[in-house]
């Protein structure tokens, strides 16, 4: 009787084993309601797997247990943990690897102590210990694979997938593994190496494309972050330009007073300090639009001091479909490459830069073309620098509009570089 009560508790800590690893990979939260569910569901499945014991027997059961165990816990893991086909698959395959390890232990203590009850308490005791093992070690390890992306899920899913199809066809289905011929000793050894091979060389081109995807990701959040600080350092200006407009009557004062004692040259000084002074800080107005207003303002002084000719044509409302910072990295990276590369060109005659904006059906339109002394190079559809830490703000301008379902175009035509964009 109590042999009959530790078989059967065998395989339902068996069942509790397998699902529940599935059910930790894939992260299932750690709620009340998660766990009656989950209870409610190893219990059905039990019940199932005592139903086919009760009627077909042990073998024709282990023939079904793919079907009334495994196909389940898929189906769980999709509908009732939301999670994609791919992962809850391989989840499942991976907690069958994991089911190997107690099993093989309650074997070798089964055959040790020639005791069939000491194979179930060595697998009973090996699982509960690999389970608090797993759940401490391994599960944010597994989860960060099978979440980072499909290739990932699919390179890390392979070996626990192939096993398991192995394992049923030359185990369960046929008796292949049991035949003793040389081929079957020497085919999993084989292709262990073999998957082994593979997953290292491709995991790790894996790994190497997402580092460069995080520090492209890295580099766009800093120059997003700097275009935040380059506009408050604007609106710093703009407010600045109000405070010194405020204070005018100050000036006239001053001004009054000089005229009074008839300092004719002190009042033509004073007047050129206080009309460098205002020009500095005051934007120049090209448009309703005031946020556009600082950042043209800002290059066009930039522009000038490169000796740049630039040639601004914009004609925007007052109000625009985009945040201020959005405006300010998309204008800033354009104008910079622009200048940049104006730069470059040795006769400051031949230094150019032409803006147009406008606004038509509710979109924003973008024409900015420069001179230029290389031939730019292009990757697919953006232009790459061959400078270290330069190219980013391309791939900025890319993100921003492909954000807000815009189109742009990068191209060169008789000697400008063209940037091009409709948001």
């Amino acid at each position: 009787m109590i042999e009959t009560v530790i078989e059967f508790s065998r395989y339902y800590i068996a069942l509790l084993f397998g699902t529940g690893i599935a059910a930790l990979f894939t992260g299932m939260p750690h709620t009340r309601k998660n766990y009656l569910v989950y209870g409610i569901f190893t219990i059905i499945i039990f019940l199932l797997q005592l139903l086919s014991l009760w009627t077909w027997g042990m073998e024709i059961t282990f023939k079904l247990y793919p079907l009334i165990t495994h196909l389940p816990m898929v189906i769980f893991i999709v509908f009732y943990l939301k999670q994609s086909w791919l992962i809850a698959i391989t989840s499942m395959c991976l907690s069958f690897l994991c089911y190997q390890f107690p099993r093989y232990v309650g074997t070798v203590l089964g055959a040790t102590f020639g005791w069939v009850t000491m194979n179930h308490i060595g697998y009973i005791v090996t699982a509960i210990l690999m389970y608090y093992f797993l759940q401490k070690y391994a599960v944010k390890s597994v989860r960060h694979l099978l979440e980072r992306s499909n290739k990932s899920c699919l390179l890390f899913g392979a070996m626990p997938t192939f096993y398991y199809v192995f394992e049923h066809t030359s185990t369960v289905y046929t008796d292949f593994m049991y035949s003793g011929t040389r081929a079957a000793v020497q085919f999993m050894p084989f292709v262990t190496s073999a998957f082994y091979i593979v997953f290292v060389l491709l995991y790790y081109d894996e790994t190497q494309k997402q580092a460069r995807i995080q520090r492209e990701r890295d580099m766009l959040a800093t120059q997003f972050k700097q275009a935040q600080t380059e506009f408050a350092s604007l609106k710093q200006i703009q407010q600045t330009a109000a405070a010194y407009r405020h204070d005018m009557r100050h000036h006239f004062s001053l001004l009054q007073w000089l005229a009074s004692e008839g300092l004719v040259d002190e009042i033509i000084e004073y007047l050129k300090t206080a009309q460098s002074d205002v020009d500095a800080i005051t934007p120049i107005r090209f448009c309703e639009n005031e946020t556009v207003n600082l950042i043209l303002s800002s290059f066009a002084f930039k522009a000038k001091e490169a000796s740049i000719h630039l040639s601004i044509d914009a004609r925007l409302p007052d109000a625009l479909p985009f945040s201020d910072t959005e405006l300010c990295s998309l204008l800033s990276n354009a104008l910079e490459n622009a200048i940049h590369a104006c730069e470059q060109i040795s006769e400051s005659s031949k230094r150019s830069i032409k803006l147009r904006m406008y606004s038509k059906s509710n979109k924003l339109c973008i024409d900015i073309r420069n001179s230029y002394q290389s031939e730019p190079i292009f990757s697919g559809d953006l232009p790459i620098s061959k400078e270290q830490g330069h190219g980013y703000g391309t791939k900025s301008m890319a993100h921003i509009i492909k954000k807000h379902s815009g189109v742009f175009l990068f191209t060169t035509k008789e000697g400008w570089f063209i940037f091009q964009a409709t948001i």
